[in-house]
This record gives C-alpha cells, structure tokens and sequence, in this order.
C-alpha cells in the first residue's frame, strides 16, 4: 500500500487485527516516499481499503488510494 495511505490508517482508530496488519508491515522506500508491504489475505486489504483516505482527501491522498484500490482489485479479481 501507499506510503500516504498508511500514515493516514496509522491515524485512524482501527481495530486492533487491523492495527496489528500495519504492524506487521514492511517499509520499501521509494523516491521522495515508501511503500508498506503487507502480507494479508484480499479481505484485509479490501477492510484497510474502506478506511482509507476518500474524497475529502488531499489530491496525493486521493491518488494513493486509487493505486491501493486498482491492486486490491486486481488481487480480490485474481483470487479463485
């Protein structure tokens, strides 16, 4: 997931199997940011998904979850 995407559920208040998903998380940095590796099955990241940043977002905020949101659903469509 999204550096901004992650930093904004890290602010949110989250249940803790959601919390301790973040925990769990790798750190791969990325140009001028990262990128939050998480191993989890299509359910957790559509769960992390629907507590992210939406349309009262800023536009990097936005964007972000766009990118989540195209692969999460390349990853939920992949699975049988």
């Amino acid at each position: 997931m999204p550096g901004k995407v992650a930093d904004f559920l890290r602010a949110a208040d989250l249940q803790p199997a959601e919390r301790a998903t973040l925990d769990q998380g790798v750190t791969v940095r990325r140009s001028q940011g990262y990128t939050l590796r998480v191993t989890a099955v299509p359910a957790i990241h559509c769960w992390l998904l629907d507590g992210s940043p939406g349309t009262s977002a800023v536009p990097a905020q936005r964007k972000a979850r766009r990118e989540y949101e195209n692969r999460v659903s390349t990853l939920a469509g992949a699975t049988p």
